[in-house]
């Protein structure tokens, strides 16, 4: 495998190999995956938000055009840029067009404001942001231009205007610190030749949760990643008929690969965008997109299901819900409500950024799926539950959920020192949940450690 960026932990070239051997890495990056599904698929519609519709033709040569922007406009292959966009088609294209340009997309939550956003951008030493030119009520200009001042490796800000607005930048402009900006609709060029990218590189970083002011970064590779969504969309049965509502934020794993808008768009399905999860959005959209399949919080679904009564909108055309959060799984009760009310499976979902990723499976009896999180993506995540002594737990018993596999990282990017809390000699993550295994091997993730720092960020779908 190439080598990796510096400051990440790669895997160990025995289970390079056991990956390799079992065809869950197949050397694709990302982006080429993109260039095939666009001729494969060509005429289907990829994306869609509001009026907008994108056909996976136009988004692979939006990309194209993109991804040739950013390289006119100073950027380099293995440089990083923060990328913190809303639910809309530029936040899908701009990720793809970074990693076309073979830099590394750091996707950061919209919530994150200067206090949080300032530390990804000195720890990853980016060179670019990408954001919102405003987002209800806040300006991420100032405060890219702010982060610019302290960290002058931030040279290049990118915003998305709003639909209608103009820019104040008319194309390039240029602060007395001599930083850039301009508007991410210019950022357009003639396509160029494709660049030679190893599919052991690092795609993106994900964020884990933590203290925001000392952010832990996940570095996804291509390999892994791909990986992760192509069997998941396996594994639900996701075919070019399908179409996603991507309801919950793009920058979460759990909307972004499980299998989500990455594992819809390797079958040649349709994703939909919303910006808001909540029923007076979503309800109408599934009506009218008709829906298939979606991913929500418990928090959620609980929302859908208490408007449910009271509106008029057809969601038969759902056939599965995925709920999940981190370690906070739906109540039975909303549960047992979800599938009568929609109309469709549910599947319970525990993940996390870092990679773990367990699922419970269409097939399985509706105790199982009530009652756990069901059972590891991959035949290679091997999974301890563990005391506090570090020795595995008998079946039934809790313990701490330690995982290592072919889509979970060994190390979070430049932090030695978390890593050798966070993860065990023989490289298996300590994920900082209590879980217990059943007979049959389904798990039941009950929630954090009592004595661990709860997760930071955002509650639930974080850890996802």
């Amino acid at each position: 495998m190439a080598s990796m960026l510096d400051g990440c932990t790669p895997w160990p070239e025995a289970f390079v190999d056991r990956y390799w051997a079992a065809g869950h890495w197949r050397g694709n990056t990302l982006d080429n995956l993109l260039r095939g599904w666009a001729l494969q698929y060509g005429p289907r519609t990829a994306l869609v938000h509001g009026a907008t519709r994108l056909t996976y033709a136009a988004l692979n040569r939006r990309v194209d055009r993109m991804a040739a922007g950013f390289r006119l406009r100073g950027l380099r292959p293995g440089q990083r840029v923060v990328v913190q966009l809303p639910n809309v088609p530029e936040s899908v294209i701009t990720v793809f067009a970074l990693m076309r340009a073979g830099t590394v997309p750091v996707i950061c939550p919209l919530s994150y404001r200067a206090s949080e956003v300032a530390p990804l951008v000195r720890v990853t030493q980016a060179v670019g942001y990408v954001g919102p030119s405003a987002y209800q009520g806040f300006d991420p200009t100032a405060m890219a231009a702010d982060i610019a001042a302290r960290w002058p490796f931030l040279r290049r800000v990118f915003l998305l205007e709003a639909p209608g607005a103009e820019s104040p930048y008319g194309g390039l402009t240029t602060d007395p610190a001599g930083c850039q900006y301009s508007p991410l609709g210019s950022v357009d060029a003639p396509p160029e030749p494709a660049l030679a990218q190893s599919a052991g590189q690092v795609a993106f970083f994900l964020l884990s949760g933590g203290d925001p002011a000392a952010p832990r970064l996940v570095p996804r590779t291509h390999n892994d990643y791909a990986y992760q969504a192509q069997a998941a969309a396996e594994l639900v049965s996701l075919t070019e008929n399908d179409v996603y509502l991507a309801a919950l934020p793009a920058e979460f794993n759990f909307t972004f690969g499980c299998p989500g808008i990455l594992g819809t768009l390797s079958v040649g399905g349709t994703v939909v965008l919303v910006e808001d999860p909540g029923p007076a959005e979503c309800l109408p959209v599934i009506e009218r997109e008709r829906i298939t399949f979606t991913s929500v919080t418990p928090e959620a679904a609980r929302g859908w299901l208490d408007v449910l009564p009271t509106v008029r909108a057809d969601v038969s055309s759902l056939r599965l819900v995925q709920v999940g959060g981190a370690g906070t799984p739906p109540e039975r009760a909303i549960a047992e409500r979800m599938g009568p009310a929609l109309g469709c499976r549910l599947q319970q979902v525990f993940g996390m950024p870092e990679g773990l990723l367990t699922l419970t499976r269409p097939a399985d009896p509706e105790e199982t799926v009530f009652t756990t999180q069901g059972r590891p993506l991959s035949p290679d995540d091997e999974i301890r539950i563990v005391g506090a002594d570090g020795s595995d737990v008998p079946d039934g018993e809790p313990g701490e959920l330690l995982v290592r596999g072919p889509h979970t990282v060994r190390g979070y990017y430049r932090a030695p020192e978390h890593n050798a809390r966070s993860f065990t000699p023989g490289g298996h993550l300590r994920t900082g949940h209590l879980a217990r295994r059943t007979a049959d091997g389904n798990l039941v993730v009950t929630g954090p450690l009592g004595d661990a720092p709860r997760r930071a960020g955002h509650p639930g779908p974080s850890d996802l």
